[in-house]
């Protein structure tokens, strides 16, 4: 059985009361929530490289054209004669809108920050709308690009490289920019994923 003896004084074996409590006596303040982590500054830099990226692709591609001859036959290569590569232009331009837009809206998010968790799921949801996007249309148009450079003998695909250099070139081009592109939406998607989840209240 618990003892309920209250502390006595030794001197005089009397019971000593407890103290009181002041009126003046508050408890301690809580610790502060940690503060939250704002990347909109990174994010804002990622997306507009985004958008210089896809730019950048679409014009290589629009203007990857040669004409070469072949006796007194011309033969002209243009990006608007394969389906993938103008898919792949109509892809890399809505990328690029894509990031200019989100460039700004970012940017509101830095003037006015009590909007960012909306925002913040906006973008993780759109990012990778778009970056499915641009990953296919880049591996559609990667892999015409590659036929036209290896060529297939099992189909008698004949190789276009050894003939449109210059034009090959500027598809090579165009293709590593949106690749790049590609891995900045990557980035974009861990930034606000991240963003997000530091937002979670531990």
């Amino acid at each position: 059985m618990a003892s309920t003896d209250k502390p006595a004084n030794p001197e005089t074996g009397k019971e000593v009361p407890p103290p009181k409590a002041s009126y003046g006596d508050t408890p301690p303040p809580p610790p502060p929530p940690p503060k939250a982590v704002d990347l909109f500054a990174v994010d804002v830099a990622l997306r507009f490289l985004v958008f210089a990226a896809s730019l950048t692709s679409v014009l290589i591609m629009v203007t990857s054209k040669q004409t070469v001859f072949r006796g007194p036959i011309p033969l002209k290569a243009k990006f608007d004669h394969s389906p993938a590569f103008i898919y792949f232009v109509v892809a890399l331009s809505v990328a690029g809108l894509y990031g200019i837009l989100t460039s700004l809206a970012s940017l509101s998010v830095i003037w006015k920050p009590i909007f960012s968790t909306k925002f913040l799921l906006h973008f993780a949801f759109w990012d990778v709308l778009i970056l499915g996007l641009v990953a296919s249309a880049t591996g559609t148009a990667g892999g015409v690009a590659y036929i036209g450079y290896k060529g297939n003998e099992h189909v008698q695909w004949n190789k276009v490289c050894s003939i449109f250099d210059k034009y090959c070139k500027h598809l090579a081009g165009s293709l590593a920019t949106s690749l790049f592109a590609s891995v900045l939406l990557v980035l974009l998607v861990w930034l606000s994923t991240f963003s997000l989840h530091k937002k979670i209240p531990k």
